[in-house]
């Protein structure tokens, strides 16, 4: 088996077939398998693609593992030299699978490789991700890639040739079993967010490099799979805590306090924001309300 082609879902049925109708017409050169680990839905997700593609293997947990533990049910069941995993906002363009598989084949030392994710207007979306560091945490990583873009690598650059990165935006991205073997798959205390970039730095660190190949290309609905509330905000700091507690434990309360300090100051730029526009834009209201619930969070210590 060449490929285990692993989608994660939760109650995003018409997603997740869009998703699979995707695998189905454009991978055709390899072998694959499917494995959709269902976290729990009650959209009728699972019967609605078993009934359209009854060949794909499908794992139903009775409650919502998050991301990192539901992939790791199909690792440990793949029989693919490489797993491929792709959220269900995600669809595949015409040879992206296979871009991944060739590349990965040329470079048996590179253990992840990710593709250009695109919005749906074919306008590019960032790809790749940076380590979090005290400097990401005090700059805009905006202004970052343009200040440092060899650094800092952006959908602000053309890349036409694969380039080696931190990290890679976990949507869609191809592991190698063998670096899998090795390193260990997804730590769990991550339920959403930043699970790729751990896996990342612990391949890095085991001597896997970790590349983007910016020829294979993917339709990416940005967020859609996971949604958007003040939970959503509230996984990414836990996940982004966990992280630095993991692997900078030295200066993690630096960090910490570095990170509340940035929320308060866009607490109080929003409310300016608020107050500048009387209260009419209900984008910049409803940022302020999320930035409170994310202070009394910490008060309550990050629960």
């Amino acid at each position: 088996m060449d490929i285990s082609i692993i989608i994660v879902n939760w109650n995003t049925k018409d997603l997740l077939l869009e998703c699979l109708a995707s695998i189905f017409e454009t991978v055709k050169k390899m072998s694959f398998e499917v494995w959709l680990v269902d976290n729990a839905s009650v959209d009728g997700s699972v019967e609605s693609a078993k009934n359209k593609y009854p060949d794909i293997n499908v794992i139903q947990n009775e409650r919502n593992l998050g991301f990192a533990a539901a992939n790791n049910l199909a690792f440990k069941q793949m029989k693919g030299s490489y797993a491929l995993l792709l959220n269900t906002d995600a669809t595949l363009i015409d040879s992206a699978a296979e871009e991944l598989f060739n590349f990965m084949e040329a470079n048996p030392k590179v253990g992840i490789a990710c593709g250009q994710l695109l919005n749906t207007d074919g306008s590019k979306q960032n790809s790749i991700a940076n380590f979090p560091s005290l400097l990401s945490l005090l700059c805009n990583e905006t202004f970052l890639r343009i200040l440092l873009p060899n650094k800092f690598p952006s959908k602000r650059r053309e890349y036409n040739t694969p380039i080696e990165v931190d990290s890679c935006i976990g949507a869609c991205m191809i592991v190698r079993k063998e670096a899998m073997d090795e390193v260990g798959i997804f730590d769990e205390r991550y339920f959403f967010y930043l699970e790729e970039t751990d896996w990342a730095y612990r391949m890095k660190q085991a001597g896997w490099g970790v590349f983007f190949v910016p020829l294979a290309r993917i339709f990416h609905a940005q967020g859609k799979s996971v949604g958007k509330s003040v939970n959503k905000k509230i996984m990414f700091y836990r996940s982004r805590y966990i992280f630095f507690r993991k692997w900078q434990r030295g200066t993690y309360y630096i960090i910490y306090f570095a990170v509340f300090m940035r929320l308060i100051a866009n607490t109080f730029l929003t409310l300016l924001g608020v107050l500048f526009t009387l209260g009419f834009k209900e984008g910049i209201k409803k940022r302020f309300i999320i930035y409170l619930q994310l202070i009394f969070w910490h008060l309550r210590g990050c629960p």
